[in-house]
């Protein structure tokens, strides 16, 4: 597949889904993260896998390791779903975060070998290893172009990280331009709705 492609079909793909992305959009809190993800309520409306991103949800941009609040939300998601229910859905897994997973979280598996979001492949891959609809698998994404809008494509639910984990430190031209991008999909759903 030529590099890009997945771009393209952000923008295709988002025109589609337009008004879907602009109801995500206006029923997310501003300080929306994953502390604010209660595993044993997401049960209660019928959530029985997720698909994780990496970079902005479970750390800064360029990490190898999750931050340790994502690592101790990880610890409460697996006791409530089973680790085996839990994906990670990252546009660059590395090799460096795989590793980490297998010493930490053996049984958290990494989708990859799939088109890149907002391609619904990684989540139908997750939906199939999971054995559970895919209406029953909650994406949780710092981007409404991949991971939110991969997941109305395939069918499964977004869950929309509006304040994503940032250090200037470690990458800070990487950070400023995904806060620029993320502030430039925000705008873009706004005006296309």
């Amino acid at each position: 597949m030529p590099p890009f492609t997945h771009v393209l079909a952000g923008f295709t793909l988002g025109f589609t889904f337009r008004k879907e992305l602009a109801q995500v959009l206006r029923e997310t809190r501003p300080g929306s993260s994953i502390a604010n993800l209660d595993p044993a309520r997401l049960t209660g409306s019928a959530i029985t896998a997720l698909a994780l991103d990496f970079d902005g949800v479970l750390a800064p941009h360029g990490l190898s390791a999750p931050l340790p609040e994502a690592r101790e939300w990880l610890v409460r998601c697996s006791a409530v779903f089973g680790a085996d229910r839990i994906f990670i859905l990252s546009n660059k897994p590395t090799e460096a975060r795989k590793a980490w997973f297998r010493d930490n979280f053996p049984e958290i598996r990494f989708i990859s070998g799939v088109r890149k979001k907002p391609y619904p492949d990684g989540l139908e891959q997750a939906g199939e290893l999971a054995r559970v609809p895919l209406s029953a698998i909650l994406m949780v994404d710092d981007r409404l172009l991949t991971g939110c809008l991969a997941a109305l494509v395939a069918g499964a639910r977004p869950f929309y990280v509006r304040r994503p984990s940032i250090s200037f430190r470690h990458r800070p031209l990487a950070e400023l331009f995904f806060i620029l991008l993320r502030a430039g999909e925000r705008m873009l759903v706004r005006l296309i709705a």
